[in-house]
C-alpha cells in the first residue's frame, strides 16, 4: 500500500480488508452497509473515539488480525455482490448482521432505523427477512429491536431521542419528522418528535445548531410553534446519557401542553389542499413542449 494513502478513511479500511478474502465471501455488517451508501455507518466505536474492525464473512481461514473480525456463516449466493470491486452482502443481510453484533437492543434498533433513514431498507420488510431465518443465532434478539425500530428519523440521536420518550418517559408514540402547517398552510415546522394529541413538538439540538444561523432559525421556530399554542422541548447534545433526566423534561412539557381539540387548534397535520401532486416528467416536457410551440405560432 503507497504510504501516501490516507488509511483513517473509512472507505479505504474497507476495501483493504476486503482484499483478504480469496475464497467465498463477502464483507458484512456495518463495512457493508456503509459500502453501499448508508453514511451514519462511519466504522466507529465509543462515541467516535475508536475504529471498529472491518467484519468479514470468509469460507477459507484468515491469519487474526485486529483490523478485521471474521464468521464462517452460511452465506446463499444470493446474499451477495461485487459492488465497486468487492464482495459486499446484501442490505437484508449486512444488516441481520450488524444488529446481532450489537449487544444493546436499543442500538440494535438503531441501526435498522438508519439504515432506513438511508432508504436502503424498511421496518416492514427488515421484519420480513428476519422471519425468514428462525434458525438462525440471534433471531429473537432482532425481533426485538425491528420493532422498536422507526422509519421516519433521520439521525442516530433523534432515534435516541424518540426511544426515552417511548421507553423510559412511556409516552404515547408520535409523530416524527412530520410537517406541521398553519391553517392558512404555511409551514410553521417539521420537529423531530411531535404528539398530536397533547399539541407539544420536542427537538433534538446538535453541535451543528451553536452557529449564528442554525440557532437563529431554531429560536424562530420555536417562536413559531407557540405563537399557535404548540408546547415544544429540547435535548441537547450530551444529555442522551441521562435517560431519566430527559424523560422528566418530556413529561413536564407534556403536562405543559394544551391538549386542545382538533377544532380549536391553530394548526394541522393536513397538506394544504391546493398544493398540486408532484406532476410525472414525461407529462411536464409535454406541457412545456406545447406551451413553447404555442409562443412560437
Amino acid at each position: 500500500m503507497p504510504s501516501d494513502v490516507e488509511d483513517s478513511i473509512v472507505e479505504q479500511r474497507i476495501l483493504e480488508q476486503a482484499r483478504r478474502i480469496q475464497g467465498y465471501g463477502a464483507v458484512t455488517a456495518w463495512a457493508a452497509l456503509r459500502w453501499q451508501g448508508a453514511t451514519f455507518f462511519d466504522g466507529t466505536g465509543d462515541g467516535g473515539i475508536s475504529e471498529l474492525p472491518v467484519p468479514l464473512i470468509s469460507h477459507t481461514r484468515l491469519n487474526p488480525d485486529p483490523r478485521f473480525t471474521m464468521t464462517q456463516e452460511q452465506l446463499a449466493p444470493t446474499e451477495w455482490s461485487f459492488i465497486g470491486g468487492i464482495p459486499v452482502a446484501t442490505v437484508q443481510r449486512a444488516l441481520f448482521d450488524e444488529v446481532r453484533r450489537r449487544p444493546s437492543v436499543r442500538e440494535a434498533a438503531n441501526a435498522i432505523s438508519m439504515a432506513a433513514a438511508a432508504k436502503q431498507i424498511s421496518k416492514r420488510l427488515f421484519t420480513v427477512y428476519i422471519a425468514q431465518r428462525n434458525a438462525w443465532t440471534g433471531v429473537p434478539h432482532a425481533r426485538l429491536a425491528v420493532g422498536l425500530a422507526n422509519d421516519e428519523c433521520k439521525s442516530p440521536q433523534e432515534f435516541r431521542m424518540l426511544l426515552v420518550w417511548k421507553l423510559d418517559a412511556d409516552l404515547p408514540e408520535p409523530l416524527c419528522n412530520r410537517e406541521v402547517y398553519d391553517l392558512d398552510g404555511r409551514l410553521i415546522g417539521i420537529p423531530d418528535l411531535f404528539d398530536s394529541v397533547a399539541g407539544l413538538a420536542g427537538e433534538y439540538q446538535g453541535e451543528d445548531h451553536k452557529d449564528g444561523r442554525r440557532h437563529r432559525e431554531d429560536v424562530e421556530r420555536e417562536e413559531r410553534f407557540r405563537d399557535h399554542g404548540i408546547e415544544t422541548f429540547e435535548v441537547v447534545g450530551g444529555e442522551l446519557e441521562r435517560r431519566q433526566f430527559i424523560a422528566a423534561r418530556m413529561r413536564n412539557a407534556r403536562s405543559r401542553a394544551k391538549f386542545l381539540p382538533p377544532e380549536s387548534c391553530s394548526w394541522t397535520l393536513e397538506t394544504p389542499p391546493w398544493r398540486p401532486p408532484p406532476e410525472p416528467l414525461d407529462a411536464y416536457l409535454h406541457r412545456i413542449g406545447r406551451a413553447a410551440q404555442l409562443r412560437r405560432t
